[in-house]
């Protein structure tokens, strides 16, 4: 079976209503991301932050899937997918997607302040300064801010020279350490890029680019995938 992986970026989730950085001008709802989305930010103003990522926890959850999440797990029926996502919303495991690797965390969870590793499922609740964890610290959003290691980047990198068909979708590849993830992709995969915008890094003619958003040109995609096997 072939092994197709999959590079999703917040593209993806804006067409779910789930707002992006990029197109709203360095503001999530108000917020600059510089003051809610760095390490730096955490520890100058736990409060904001906490408010700011409780905000978006309940936006994402009530989210639906579209179109090109369900198409992604549609793709399962003929071969094995993995999806490797900048998203932190749970949006492809509830479409059903069996195999996502979150190179930048998940808002529903929840971790120590000091343990990465020690994380709790919180669904769409609130974090509130004084809540602990199991270690006797402050409860923090497991996401990666600015600032911070991508621990899963090493895993993902491994993964993208597996891949005997890779697809970008919903991102123009303008963040690191996630973009660099293109040039482990063996030369002899095929390569797809689903999203209207010029990507931020030159890709090979050997990459084919269909310039329409992740609901609409990622079904086409995947169509086209099942059919050909």
């Amino acid at each position: 079976m072939k092994h197709i992986v999959v590079l999703s970026g917040a593209g993806i989730s804006a067409e779910s209503g789930l707002a992006t950085f990029r197109d709203s001008g360095g503001l999530w709802e108000g917020y600059d991301i510089n003051d809610v989305a760095s390490i730096e930010a955490w520890y100058k103003d736990k409060e904001r932050v906490l408010e700011f990522y409780n905000m978006r926890r309940k936006q994402a959850a009530k989210a639906i899937p579209n179109a090109a999440h369900v198409a992604l797990k549609e793709l399962e029926v003929k071969y094995k997918v993995s999806i490797i996502t900048q998203n932190v919303d749970d949006l492809h495991e509830r479409a059903g997607s069996a195999n996502i690797y979150h190179l930048h965390g998940l808002l529903r969870e929840a971790r120590s302040e000091t343990d990465p590793d020690m994380i709790q499922d919180i669904g769409d609740e609130s974090i509130s300064l004084g809540d602990l964890a199991k270690d006797g610290t402050q409860l923090r959003p497991n996401i990666v801010w600015f600032g911070e290691p991508v621990p899963m980047i090493e895993e993902a990198a491994k993964l993208s020279e597996t891949a005997d068909i890779f697809i970008i979708v919903g991102t123009s590849l303008a963040v690191y350490p996630a973009a660099s993830l293109v040039h482990y992709v063996n030369n002899r995969a095929e390569k797809y890029i689903v999203d209207p915008s010029q990507t931020e890094i030159h890709l090979p003619d050997s990459w084919i680019h269909i310039k329409e958003t992740a609901a609409t040109g990622l079904p086409k995609l995947v169509n086209k995938l099942i059919q050909k096997k």
